[in-house]
């Protein structure tokens, strides 16, 4: 058995350093009570720019230049090592992480923000990184489009972990891709919950015949520093809870194992058989023998796509 634990607390928001800081403390809690496999929510580091739907695209422009100024002066440069202190605390606790963040593409433009997502093994190892391929309405105006090349699930010291974020999750043809790399352990670090996302990670544990660990990063308003710029228009109602969380954990071929944790702060923890996802899918296979390759085909460009090529 594995003992696997998500993230429910918030980041200390638009923060790299203090959140930081609070993650590596939160590694070595969820060590301490026996875990073996953290995640975290999406964009957890430093925070999901939720001003992106709280803001008018029309009106809310220059402030919404504003606020992403501060969200790329805070997101994570894996060009600089950006989560070195994270992969340190991985390394010592023997801890595999999956963590939601804003990434900096320090090797190209040096200025887009990525919707990202980071899995390190437990000897401290980035093993991939995935970014968002399609943000969502209004996070278009903060984050760039992601491409093929993070769409792998990858051997950790727990099984083979694949990741994918928020409303990839919708996306019949991501989901494949994932189902076809023989995943123990769906991870869906998200911004959204409810019954309705619920339900999507019940059908994820059924389809995909793995475990599946959903979570969104549970916040108040009294979690986000008041210095923020627009702090009063974005959240008037200081006694908010902004998102509740539901962190939750289904069995392979479904069925709750642990959560949902609503508008609660902590970590959920829940021990879980790995073999189990490859033993549900006797029943079915997406990608094996409940597969039709015949009538229908998945074709995935997993090439890294860049804007330049530089020949010496």
């Amino acid at each position: 058995m594995t003992k696997v634990a998500i993230v429910q607390e918030p980041p200390v928001y638009l923060n790299i350093a203090a959140t930081m800081d609070r993650a590596v403390e939160l590694v070595e809690k969820a060590a301490r009570d026996g875990a073996s496999l953290l995640v975290f929510p999406e964009a957890w580091f430093p925070g999901y720019p939720t001003f992106v739907w709280r803001l008018s695209p029309g009106a809310g422009m220059g402030k919404t230049d504003e606020l992403f100024a501060k969200l790329q002066a805070n997101s994570v440069d894996l060009s600089k090592n950006g989560f070195a202190p994270l992969q340190e605390a991985a390394r010592e606790n023997d801890m595999v992480i999956v963590a939601g963040y804003q990434e900096l593409d320090g090797k190209v433009s040096g200025s887009t923000l990525y919707n990202s997502c980071i899995i390190i093994d437990a000897d401290g190892s980035i093993q991939n990184n995935h970014r968002k391929l399609m943000p969502t309405n209004p996070e278009r105006m903060v984050w760039g489009f992601g491409d093929g090349s993070g769409l792998n699930v990858v051997d950790t010291a727990v099984g083979r972990v694949g990741a994918l974020i928020c409303w990839e999750n919708y996306m019949p043809m991501a989901r494949a891709a994932l189902y076809a790399q023989n995943i123990d352990i769906y991870v869906a670090p998200t911004w959204d919950s409810g019954e309705t996302w619920l339900a999507t990670m019940q059908h994820i544990a059924r389809e995909g015949g793995c475990w599946v660990l959903g979570c969104a990063t549970s916040l108040e308003v009294s979690d986000i520093p008041n210095d923020i710029p627009y702090y009063d228009e974005l959240f008037p109602n200081k006694d908010e809870w902004v998102n509740p969380g539901d962190a939750v954990i289904y069995k392979p071929f479904g069925g709750i194992s642990a959560g949902p944790m609503h508008c609660e702060k902590g970590l959920l923890m829940a021990e879980i058989d790995v073999d189990a996802a490859r033993a549900s899918r006797r029943k079915f296979d997406a990608s094996g023998h409940y597969a039709r390759p015949d009538v229908f085909k998945l074709s995935v460009n997993r090439a890294p796509m860049q804007p330049v090529v530089f020949v010496d």
